[in-house]
Formats: structure tokens, C-alpha cells, sequence
């Protein structure tokens, strides 16, 4: 996936250690997208927007907060957080690389 024609924050955000980081764009049409990489562990994240996350790279298994299934998530795939909520995500092995698409 290539995005053209966009602003970078060159600072990056790193969370649980350095075992979460991304970096946040802006696009062209003022919509912003934050990607990166999870290291193996188990994590929670909360949500005030809800948000689109496409794996790109490995996999992952998610509970999206109130639901009661796990569901495995693989590259090519994604999963949708309502606003105002949160998911754990957990990665068995390696990294599992991820955009993420704030939804209006």
C-alpha cells in the first residue's frame, strides 16, 4: 500500500516499551491514517474514534471491547473499532505491521 502527497509526523508514537510504534500522515483531503508495528505481546488500546485497522503484514488475534469472540486477523484483512471503545490485540510471534484509518 503507497500513499502519495502526504504531511508525516516525524516523531513517532511508541507505546508498551517500544513494543508498539507508529507514525501518523495526513493526506491530501485532510483525512489522517497512523501506521506501524506490533512485537509479539498481548495489548489493549482504547478508542475516541472509531477506526479501521487493515493488517498488512503478519497477524494478530482481536477482542473488540463488549463482544465475546476473538477473531484472527491477517495481512490483507481488517477490523473495525466503534468510537469511544477499545480492543486487545494480541500477536503471537514476530511483528505484525498495520494502518490505521480513523472512520467519520
Amino acid at each position: 500500500m503507497e500513499f502519495k502527497n502526504v504531511t508525516a509526523q516525524a516523531k513517532g508514537n511508541v507505546y508498551f516499551d517500544g513494543n508498539v510504534v507508529s507514525h501518523a500522515i495526513t493526506l491530501e483531503d485532510g483525512s489522517k491514517k497512523t501506521f506501524g508495528f506490533i512485537f509479539a505481546g498481548e495489548y489493549y488500546f482504547g478508542t475516541e474514534a472509531a477506526e479501521r485497522m487493515e493488517i498488512t503484514d503478519g497477524e494478530c488475534v482481536v477482542k473488540i471491547k463488549g463482544e465475546d469472540a476473538e477473531k484472527t486477523v491477517k495481512a490483507g484483512e481488517y477490523f473495525d473499532v466503534p468510537a469511544n471503545s477499545g480492543f486487545d490485540i494480541k500477536v503471537a510471534a514476530g511483528t505484525a505491521q498495520y494502518i490505521c484509518s480513523y472512520i467519520v
